[in-house]
């Protein structure tokens, strides 16, 4: 351990002149564990280590049929690389080591061309191994800690038909909430549950309009009217020799209308009129299934608002754990940064007395920025975690949340698959939207198919009228016309009432309304299939969200033993590459491996609890009335049915 450049350079003389066997050639590499910074012929103790492999390594192996990485290169690019690492393998296995040394010399031109395609970056000095490139300040902004908590009650949507205003969108300051606080916020503000209350309500009142279809219809009636004309009078032959009297004869006659006399007059006339009219369907086979049907609309919006709760209720819970997870993930990645950063300084230290090749401080320092690399992103998460879980509760754009429960499991499920099956089956309001939906259509069609029945109706009529009449500007000419039957003012004055029966019988309209129930009765067949297709799908999520939760908490033990044991390695670890005793690639790997752990505890634990939220939302009950007061309910032992 830790010898000098020379043993390395007379191991490389000796297997580069005369070849070596496997065995030497893992001597050769086990000389060349750190130390100082050694030469070219260090790199022959790799060569050796791969010649010792008689076929390529199991890192190195593509399965058939898979796409390997080097295939997933342009074609352009897939040219510039060298013989495969099978032929290396192969090439390594005999005596010709000149062969595989060029083979690697290759290796290295070919990706210093596959380098060249992208732009160069300046060289770090070895003053800059310890800086870290800044984190943009937006980043740092939209993470920053909660300061204030977030009080419900006075959350405020903004008005659904406005768009946010340029002072609304700066930022304010981060509030925390719980998970039964963002529940209740998005119960009270969801846009999404605020328009199907409002679907609910228009069910209502529909339902409430057929309703009205059993009462009778009375009708006010009313109108009025006022014109003028003018007319023009002429009589060819006079009446003055008919013998109907001295009445009819000229020149005295009152009645008496020469030939050839005529007149021209004007009338004005302004008439009014107004009365009730009653209608009612004395025999309507139409009636009660409009009535029903709009019943079973309104069953169906309000299965459809309680079917949202539960949904919403999902979506809610499963961004506030997927927030949880963003903010652990990102203090996962803060603290193996600060580690980074930490060994990074005794690396460079070590290296600076002599201690470690130089390739451990930029081992270290790509370790380091490739864990920063993951923060950076890590806070991205988050902040858009943040924003997603403040659209679900449709928080005013001002504000962000921020969670401020602890992260910790639940409770186990408490039923078993049985006993949820049956249980999400009862009462489900999926299902029994689609039910609702089927007697819809089938109470349509009866109504449709009653329109081949008679109907029959009462009516009954009443009213009064009124009219005045007024003739001016008379002109008589050739003898005059008309005079008796013309009134310089005439008013009038009547009234009317009528009742009868109407009876309306459709004997026949080209199979139009058959057909249409037929449509209709098609459409609530239909539906059955969907009640089928639902089930089964409400089944397949219960299972797999079931099966899910079981392994999370299975995951969730061994993700515990694992923290455990990598802690205690990383510790041992750490303590003997400060003494010496274990190189920076050991550290690296245990660091890994502790940061890997920590991960899948962490995602183990939000597993548990999305698959407990997954389960509950296809148990949970809801109200359908949209006037119910909605209770966060977190678990099932604290649910009570309505």
């Amino acid at each position: 351990m830790g010898l000098g450049g020379h043993g390395c350079r007379s191991h490389g003389r000796q297997f580069g002149q005369a070849g070596a066997q496997p065995a030497a050639a893992f001597t050769v590499q086990q000389s060349c564990i750190p130390g100082r910074l050694f030469g070219q012929a260090c790199s022959f103790g790799w060569l050796a280590m791969l010649a010792a492999f008689p076929s390529p390594p199991a890192w190195a192996q593509v399965q058939p049929g898979s796409m390997g990485p080097l295939q997933r290169l342009p074609q352009a690019q897939t040219q510039l690389l060298p013989r495969t690492v099978a032929q290396v393998g192969q090439a390594g296995t005999g005596a010709d080591t000149a062969g595989l040394e060029r083979s690697w010399q290759e290796l290295d031109h070919q990706l210093r061309a596959l380098d060249g395609l992208i732009p160069a970056e300046p060289g770090l000095k070895t003053r800059d191994l310890r800086a870290l490139p800044p984190v943009p300040q937006l980043l740092l902004d939209a993470n920053a800690p909660a300061s204030v908590q977030l009080n419900p009650a006075k959350v405020v949507p903004a008005a659904p038909l406005n768009l946010p205003s340029p002072s609304s969108l700066q930022a304010g300051p981060v509030q925390s909430v719980t998970l039964e606080q963002a529940l209740a916020i998005a119960f009270a503000n969801s846009a999404t549950l605020q328009a199907q209350r409002e679907q609910v309500a228009a069910s209502l009142a529909q339902l409430r309009a057929s309703q009205g279809l059993y009462w009778p219809t009375l009708s006010a009636i009313a109108g009025g009217s006022s014109g003028q004309s003018g007319s023009s009078l002429y009589a060819p032959v006079g009446n003055t020799g008919l013998g109907f009297g001295p009445n009819f004869a000229m020149p005295s006659g009152a009645f008496a209308v020469p030939t050839g006399g005529g007149a021209y007059l004007n009338t004005y006339s302004t008439s009014g009129s107004a009365g009730l009219q009653l209608t009612y369907a004395l025999l309507d086979f139409a009636r009660n299934p409009a009535v029903q049907a709009a019943r079973s609309q309104l069953d169906y919006a309000r299965n459809t608002y309680a079917s949202q709760l539960r949904s919403l209720q999902l979506q809610v819970s499963e961004a506030y754990f997927q927030l949880q997870q963003a903010d652990q993930t990102v203090s996962i990645n803060q603290a193996t940064l600060a580690n980074d950063l930490v060994i990074l300084a005794e690396s460079l230290d070590l290296q600076r007395a002599g201690l470690v090749p130089r390739l451990n401080g930029l081992r270290r320092n790509a370790i380091t920025a490739s864990n920063q690399e993951t923060l950076i992103q890590s806070l991205a998460d988050r902040a858009v975690a943040r924003r997603q879980l403040a659209v679900l509760l449709n928080l005013p754009p001002q504000i962000t949340p921020a969670a401020r429960d602890p992260i910790r499991p639940l409770a186990r499920w408490p039923l078993n698959l049985e006993e949820s099956l049956l249980a999400a089956y009862r009462g489900n309001p999926e299902l029994e939207t689609i039910l609702a939906t089927r007697d819809a259509l089938l109470r349509q069609r009866d109504g449709i198919a009653a329109g081949l029945l008679p109907k029959l109706s009462l009516f009954a009529a009443g009213g009064l009228s009124a009219s005045s009449t007024s003739t001016f500007d008379v002109t008589a000419s050739g003898g005059g016309c008309c005079g008796a039957t013309v009134i310089p003012m005439l008013n009038q004055n009547g009234y009317d009432w009528s009742v009868g029966l109407t009876l309306q019988w459709l004997l026949f309209d080209g199979g139009n309304t058959a057909n249409q129930a037929e449509a209709l009765a098609r459409r609530a067949a239909a539906s059955s299939q969907s009640y089928a297709a639902e089930r089964n799908a409400i089944r397949l999520r219960l299972e797999t969200a079931f099966f899910n939760h079981e392994a999370s908490l299975a995951k969730l033990a061994a993700a515990r033993r694992g923290v455990s044991a990598a802690l205690e390695a990383f510790r041992d670890v750490k303590l003997r590459y400060q003494a010496g005793l274990s190189s920076e690639v050991d550290l690296s790997d245990t660091q890994r491996q502790l940061v890997t752990s920590l991960l899948q505890r962490l995602n183990a634990t939000v597993g548990v609890n999305i698959t407990y939220a997954r389960l509950l939302r296809e148990l949970l009950p809801v109200p359908r009335d949209p006037a119910s007061l909605v209770q966060p309910r977190l678990s099932l032992d604290a649910v009570s049915p309505f």
